[in-house]
């Protein structure tokens, strides 16, 4: 007979369990990245390179102060992609581990391992939750790593060694959304290149849309009818964002010589799509970021910020966060007390936290953006990109990550280590702190706009 013990029993304290396994596991990387045979030049890469680079690898962010191929050795590469995976595996296992605590008393039925009817988990379920998340995630990258490797193979007359590694060490930064290439320009020289282009950014989807969402995709993808609020919300939002992103970036770039203007038609979409893809928070880019118009930064600015699916590797707000905010601006425009998704009603905590995250989200970036303009002699466009990149750890910069000095680079390495566990940690400490009041006060309007 097994005993189901609450959760809480065993996991006192979420939001600190895991700022203290992140904080150790950027600590050891940033050990092994000082080393002097972390290098190619043998030499000690110092103690803000080698913080900077664990801190983007573990939050998966992309963001380097060095350049990833030429500075690092092999053993430094090989460190950077085991950090990735760590960071990807860590956080895709605790979130679904924190959905599945908290799905009773938010009412999504996040249909994983073993459903969570109660607000109890078992060890069986978390020794499955932990296995299908590892198994889903080797499998995803295993399959990239080998499309990639044959394309370097046969379509670059890259030797079989190089090919694997090249495979591999994408398929990971890939998937778990980090944004590491092993080329000074990213992906630019492969911008014309469908097997690069859709395999990697495939990868990026899948390990940003959420293991529940995956799970509940794989299990009910055609029967739409019977998905969870939370597949059809991360479903609906992130395909109207790849497909508005996509249009904004053919429209806005179309004509540009120095992007999508030196490209032909199946070329220019292409692009467009990876581009809409990457800001996700996955940090690749084939076009080169400093030649897009100011329109095209501002819409990479609000995709970052956005994000990628709840319990998954991409950072940012989460598009459940925005979609969520969308039903509750439509459900206040109609005059309607009650917000509804499909057949079910939003909780009015679930709105609150919404609320919440974003404006928390908007205000570090604000005083983040404040303190960069403060320690440097950037102007608000770069720096707001740069901000909302680390925040959202998409990875993606105008080129003024190594310039920022030192007091600029630890503030993107805080800014990145709450962007990736801040979400995480307030939306399940959100959840879980709910205390019933037994009596109400009376009530009182405000003047509000």
């Amino acid at each position: 007979m097994s005993v189901r013990l609450p959760f809480s029993l065993r996991f006192q304290q979420p939001a600190q369990v895991v700022v203290a396994g992140f904080g150790l596991v950027i600590a050891a990387g940033t050990l092994l990245l000082a080393l002097p045979v972390a290098t190619s030049s043998g030499e000690s890469a110092g103690w803000m390179a080698a913080l900077f680079t664990s801190t983007s690898a573990v939050c998966v962010t992309g963001l380097a102060i060095v350049d990833t191929e030429s500075h690092w050795s092999a053993f430094g590469e090989v460190v950077i992609a085991g950090l990735v995976q760590v960071g990807g595996l860590g956080i895709m296992t605790l979130a679904t581990l924190f959905t599945l605590l908290v799905s009773g008393r938010l009412g999504l039925r996040a249909r994983i391992a073993a459903q969570a009817e109660t607000k109890t988990l078992s060890m069986g379920d978390v020794r499955r939750v932990v296995r299908k998340v590892v198994l889903f995630s080797l499998l995803c990258e295993s399959i990239a790593a080998a499309v990639l490797a044959v394309r370097f193979l046969i379509g670059y007359g890259e030797p079989l060694g190089r090919a694997l590694y090249l495979g591999a060490f994408h398929a990971v930064t890939s998937f778990n959304n980090a944004g590491f290439a092993l080329w000074p320009d990213s992906l630019v020289r492969f911008v014309a290149d469908p097997w690069i282009c859709l395999t990697i950014a495939f990868a990026c989807i899948v390990g940003g849309l959420g293991f529940p969402v995956v799970f509940e995709l794989a299990r009910a993808w055609r029967q739409p009818r019977t998905w969870s609020v939370l597949t059809r919300i991360t479903v609906g939002t992130s395909l109207a964002l790849l497909v508005l992103g996509t249009v904004v970036f053919l429209a806005t770039e179309w004509s540009n010589p120095r992007t999508l203007g030196q490209l032909d038609g199946p070329g220019k979409v292409l692009a467009a799509f990876f581009t809409a893809v990457m800001p996700r928070s996955a940090g690749f880019n084939t076009l080169d970021i400093t030649q897009l118009y100011p329109s095209s930064w501002l819409a990479t600015d609000l995709l970052m910020f956005i994000g990628g699916g709840s319990a998954g590797t991409a950072g940012g707000i989460k598009v459940t966060t925005i979609g969520l905010l969308a039903f509750v601006v439509w459900a206040e425009m109609r005059g309607e007390s009650r917000v509804n998704v499909g057949r079910r009603r939003l909780p009015d905590t679930t709105q609150r936290q919404a609320v919440t995250i974003t404006t928390l989200g908007v205000a570090l970036v604000g005083l983040a953006t404040y303190l960069l303009l403060a320690l440097t002699p950037h102007g608000l466009d770069v720096v707001l990109f740069e901000v909302i990149s680390a925040f959202g750890t998409a990875g993606m910069t105008t080129g003024i990550t190594a310039s920022l000095g030192t007091a600029g680079h630890l503030v993107l390495v805080v800014l990145m280590f709450i962007g990736r566990i801040g979400p995480l940690t307030l939306g399940s400490a959100l959840a879980l702190n709910t205390r019933a009041r037994h009596y109400e006060l009376p009530e009182e309007r405000v003047i509000v706009g």
